[in-house]
């Protein structure tokens, strides 16, 4: 009696473990889906920016109509980059936060259009968009950090395997942004 009182607390034991373990795989999954849900949002604020930017600065005329061109041509690229493809979303992303750059040095070759108060508006908006894209990029790689170590740690691996949790790539910074960046005076 008493054995088979000891083997019932084992296999609850074991069930116990099992279900937290597969528990805090399920909670890292979801906080790193959540987690890319910010990037998400972040990038839809900026593609929303984008139009109101692109007809100020067209306002002023005087203005580089491919560096408008493009913009617009990577901000379209965007939305119609699909959902679960976070790869490309980070290579439009990269290349459309290339483009506004430009779209900013316009203002230091037209006085006027510096001067404006919504272009300063939208600049400063832009900015902080751009600020919360990259702690969202920050937050995104240490949710994923979180599940894929719990993933490759003995003995969540085993459950992790069973119930197929893949590893998360994390998102990494374009290699033209890691160039040393040239001062001269």
């Amino acid at each position: 009696m008493v054995t088979i009182i000891v083997v019932i607390v084992v296999i609850i034991a074991l069930i116990a473990i099992y279900a937290g373990i597969y528990n805090g795989l399920v909670s890292a999954r979801v906080q790193t889906q959540e987690s890319w849900s910010q990037i998400d949002v972040q990038l839809k604020r900026r593609n929303d920016l984008i139009p109101n930017l692109v007809e100020t600065v067209k306002g002023y005329g005087k203005y580089e109509s491919s560096t408008l061109e493009k913009v617009v041509e990577l901000r379209n690229q965007m939305t119609q980059v699909p959902a679960g493809d976070h790869q490309q979303a980070m290579e439009v992303s990269d290349q459309l936060t290339s483009s506004l750059k430009s779209i900013f040095a316009l203002a230091e070759n037209y006085p006027d259009l510096k001067a404006s108060a919504q272009y300063s508006e939208l600049m400063e908006e832009l900015s902080n968009t751009e600020n919360k894209i990259a702690y969202s990029r920050q937050l995104f790689n240490s949710t994923a950090a979180n599940l894929n170590t719990k993933i490759q740690s003995f003995p969540t691996n085993i459950v992790a395997g069973i119930h197929h949790f893949a590893q998360v790539e994390y998102l990494k910074v374009p290699e033209e942004e890691k160039e040393n960046v040239k001062v001269s005076f």
